[in-house]
């Protein structure tokens, strides 16, 4: 079927049906009322809403689908009815109705027509995969590296020399025109999914093997999405949020980001205080002596709208009760408890409030 032809499918379809799919799907009232915000992010995880080229194929093979299902269903049903309708048997009579043996075109008809609908659905489906399974990054897009780890997301800018945690920013436009981005996917330790529906499908992100995934967003907005893989105790906290910016937005981000960290003088005792301890063996603060690889990058932390890769928004009390003990808000965390007295926190979390 012509691409034209989906379209219409899904057009109809979501006008009847993604407002109460999308009630459906959320739980409190703020989500029900509010299902796709102005800006065209939701507040939850939809692919009814697409963002993205990829996303929006994979929406109108969906309704492709539904639509030739909805239909079997229906004519099955209607046949049904009227068979219990027009062949009910009366309280008198007692006869066995006649039995059809061997009816070639009934025959003909169940086998060519199931047929020919999966041979429909074969080749729509694989001409979208081929569409959006790139092998190569397409001409003129921003390559970035994910890395997955138990439990947050890596990302690594190579074009631009830095790297970030948790949220991905990424630009709508090049020189005026959309661009598309190519991720490539990686894993640190088990297998993990990485799954922003409103602009792609999933792709799993494996150990010790390379994935890639293409995305081209069509409106700038905060889009949500969850590894979609089980991949231990913390995979339902192991949230990612990707920030689509306008061109000048984007190229403004990068420029704050490639700078090193602050170094504010009134808070040195924390910065001394966190320079001393393991902190510095798992975290990276660019600018300093902090080089680790082991955890998130913090040297914009307070740049990020959510700590533990979405656990708890990053405000200035949830800072200070990820620092005082991480198993708080996130249990089995990798972070460990640095068992700080709470001047020792008070401190660190002053310092950490000025990594902007």
């Amino acid at each position: 079927m012509h691409r034209r032809g989906t379209a219409a499918i899904r057009n109809a379809l979501t006008r009847c049906m993604l407002p109460a799919i999308l009630a459906a799907l959320t739980t409190t009232d703020a989500l029900a009322t509010a299902p796709v915000c102005d800006s065209g992010t939701a507040p939850s995880p939809t692919m009814f809403a697409p963002r993205s080229v990829p996303a929006e194929l994979i929406l109108d093979l969906s309704w492709l689908v539904w639509a030739i299902c909805a239909g079997i269903f229906l004519i099955m049903e209607a046949l049904i009815i009227w068979c219990i309708v027009k062949y009910r048997r009366s309280k008198d009579d007692r006869t066995e109705a006649p039995q059809v043996y061997g009816s070639n075109p009934i025959e003909l008809a169940w086998t060519v027509v199931p047929t020919l609908i999966v041979f429909v659905l074969f080749l729509v489906s694989a001409r979208t995969i081929f569409e959006i399974d790139k092998s190569t990054p397409p001409e003129g897009s921003l390559e970035i590296t994910v890395v997955g780890h138990q439990w947050w997301w890596e990302f690594d800018y190579p074009e631009y020399g830095f790297i970030t945690a948790n949220e991905l920013h990424v630009p709508l436009t090049r020189n005026g025109e959309r661009v598309s981005i190519y991720l490539t996917l990686e894993s640190n330790d088990v297998i993990h999914s990485f799954w922003v529906p409103q602009l792609g499908g999933k792709k799993d992100v494996v150990p010790n093997h390379i994935n890639h995934l293409w995305l081209e967003p069509t409106m700038p907005g905060t889009y949500v999405g969850q590894c979609a893989e089980y991949c231990g105790t913390q995979h339902a906290n192991m949230l990612i949020t990707v920030v689509v910016h306008p061109e000048e937005d984007f190229e403004a981000w990068v420029a704050h980001q490639q700078k090193d960290a602050v170094h504010d003088m009134s808070v040195a005792t924390g910065r001394d205080l966190f320079l001393r301890t393991a902190c510095i063996n798992c975290h990276t603060i660019r600018g300093t002596v902090a080089n680790g690889s082991f955890a998130p990058d913090l040297t914009h932390l307070m740049s990020r709208s959510v700590i533990g890769a979405g656990v708890a928004r990053n405000t200035p009390a949830n800072l200070h009760s990820w620092v005082d003990d991480p198993q708080i808000l996130k249990p089995g965390c990798r972070m460990p408890s640095m068992k700080l007295d709470q001047n020792g926190v008070d401190e660190i979390v002053k310092y950490l409030l000025t990594l902007k």
